[in-house]
């Protein structure tokens, strides 16, 4: 089975473990981009219940991108995508990289599960080893045979059961995150700059919901929620949100000592270093009080 195949069937695999309604489709390009997510509408997405904020995060990029047409070769959604990248810009805008091509996404890896479809015409799966590298699997084969080092083949899925290896830079913090969006991300930002993950990951979830393209009403931009002008200063590309993770957790460090606690610095980062230095404390905004109460109950909740 080649690497298209086997990328594919994961993709449906995921997709069965989820309900979700898909646009309605036309001729017109246009249409296609506003159901892709590409004029900041995208697909509605109902989860199953019983998805984990990681999955349900995979499935809702993935939706945003329906209706794009299909381009050999193409990465860019505004033009066009093919297999390998759309999936590869579904894990990028989560902050995790895959290889390019098909064949090299599909590539299993030790400890990774591969099951194997022997008939076309019976559902199911009839085998299950575990890879443990060099093309080779652990496996109890069948009846009168034992558990054996055997050759990998073709399987029809692969399955990353193990975690994502992290570099030494990540802290501690990482795995408390687990199932966040861009967790990596927060937690390299995080440790680079002294702050707290938990909390960094909290306000990218109360400023944006996680949305790396958001924009408000009063016009600030992406998964923090910049403002044009400050991220002018910071140097920061708001949409971008490994440059956009990393300005938050830079400017959180600065607001945290400038005013020494996280509720200040938080208060700050919502309402304006000014404001917090007007008033001394906490400004008497509700929406500024709401917001520091809610990034500081997510983080806890992150922990």
């Amino acid at each position: 089975m080649d690497g298209v195949t086997a990328v594919q069937s994961r993709i449906s695999e995921i997709q069965s473990r989820f309900l979700y309604s898909t646009p309605s489709t036309s001729g017109d390009w246009a249409s296609a981009a506003a159901a892709a997510g590409l004029n900041s509408t995208g697909a509605t997405s109902s989860g199953s219940a019983t998805a984990t904020a990681s999955e349900s995060a995979v499935v809702a990029q993935a939706q945003k991108y329906i209706g794009v047409p299909y381009a050999w070769g193409g990465t860019d959604p505004s033009k066009g995508l093919d297999c390998s990248g759309l999936s590869q810009l579904v894990y990028k805008n989560l902050g995790i990289d895959l290889p390019r091509t098909a064949s090299q996404q599909a590539d299993a890896r030790p400890g990774d599960l591969v099951f194997f479809d022997y008939s076309s015409s019976r559902a199911g799966v009839d085998h299950v080893g575990v890879y443990i590298g060099d093309g080779k699997m652990i496996a109890a084969p069948q009846e009168g045979e034992s558990v054996k080092v055997q050759d990998v083949g073709s399987p029809s899925v692969i399955r990353r059961v193990l975690p994502e290896q992290t570099t030494a830079s990540s802290s501690a913090g990482g795995a408390a995150l687990a199932g966040v969006p861009y967790a990596d991300l927060f937690s390299r930002a995080a440790s680079r700059y002294g702050v707290d993950p938990s909390v960094l990951a909290a306000m990218a979830s109360q400023e944006s919901g996680f949305d790396s393209k958001a924009v408000s009403p009063a016009g600030a931009q992406g998964l923090m929620q910049f403002m044009p002008d400050t991220a002018a200063g910071l140097g920061v590309n708001a949409l971008d949100p490994n440059s956009a993770i990393d300005g938050a957790a830079r400017y959180l460090g600065q607001l945290t000592k400038q005013f020494g606690s996280t509720d200040l610095a938080l208060a700050a980062y919502n309402a304006g270093p000014g404001t917090v230095s007007r008033y001394g404390g906490i400004p008497p905004y509700s929406e500024t009080q709401n917001y520091v109460r809610s990034v500081m109950s997510k983080a806890e909740a992150y922990r």
